[in-house]
């Protein structure tokens, strides 16, 4: 196999990355990266000096891919399946970037300030930004509630990036600001796409590993 992933199971970024491969069945290998131990870390760096995941290494093509949008990107370029990430019609195309972009800025970025704040110690928390974190995910699944009312998929009737991206970014938001009665446009997407074979596998594999997610009051 050409392909390695480098990535961590619990990572939500990493599970972005796994979605797509698994949706179109792309052979790979994985190799989870422990970041605390010392030889792993500096295996990573010297693929990706930047030292996060995940990362995609295509011995095949000599490339290494970091960041997940990027990464399926290369996927549906060079690796294509069944399942297109990128639609060919460019007004889509825009509107699936669009949404991933929204995924990992507006509700990812602020479920880990609200995940990361609870690893500080108390005197070292940052109440406001967790604040302010909590409003932009309010805001955000109102807008994503208005947006699923035409469901099935972030763009439409086809699964895309921007479904890659909301999975991740919803399961872990919804542990830290759950969605609410409000939102139920939301809550039926996010079963959506729990409910996909590709998702439901990553899922699956993430579970032994779900005691280590920061809980609440940590």
């Amino acid at each position: 196999m050409s392909l390695t992933l480098h990535f961590h199971p619990l990572s939500s970024f990493c599970w972005k990355a796994l979605i797509a491969l698994y949706e179109n069945d792309v052979a790979f290998t994985k190799n989870s990266v422990n970041l605390g131990d010392a030889t792993e870390r500096a295996a990573l760096l010297r693929l990706w000096p930047i030292g996060k995941f995940p990362v995609l290494r295509d011995d095949a093509r000599g490339q290494t891919i970091p960041e997940s949008s990027i990464i399926i990107e290369y996927l549906d370029t060079h690796y294509p399946g069944p399942t297109r990430f990128i639609p060919d019609d460019p007004e889509l195309a825009l509107q699936a970037r669009l949404r991933d972009r929204f995924y990992d800025l507006y509700v990812h970025l602020p479920m880990q300030k609200i995940m990361g704040d609870r690893l500080r110690p108390a005197d070292k928390r940052d109440p406001r930004g967790v604040e302010e974190a909590r409003a932009q995910l309010k805001t955000s699944y109102q807008m994503i509630e208005q947006q699923m009312a035409a469901g099935p998929w972030a763009i439409g009737e086809a699964f895309s990036i921007a479904d890659c991206a909301a999975l991740p970014a919803l399961f872990y938001a919804n542990m830290v600001e759950p969605f609410g009665d409000a939102n139920k446009n939301v809550t039926a997407y996010f079963e959506r796409l729990k409910a996909r074979p590709s998702i439901a596998r990553v899922m699956k594999e993430a579970e032994p590993y779900f005691n280590m997610v920061p809980k609440e009051g940590n």
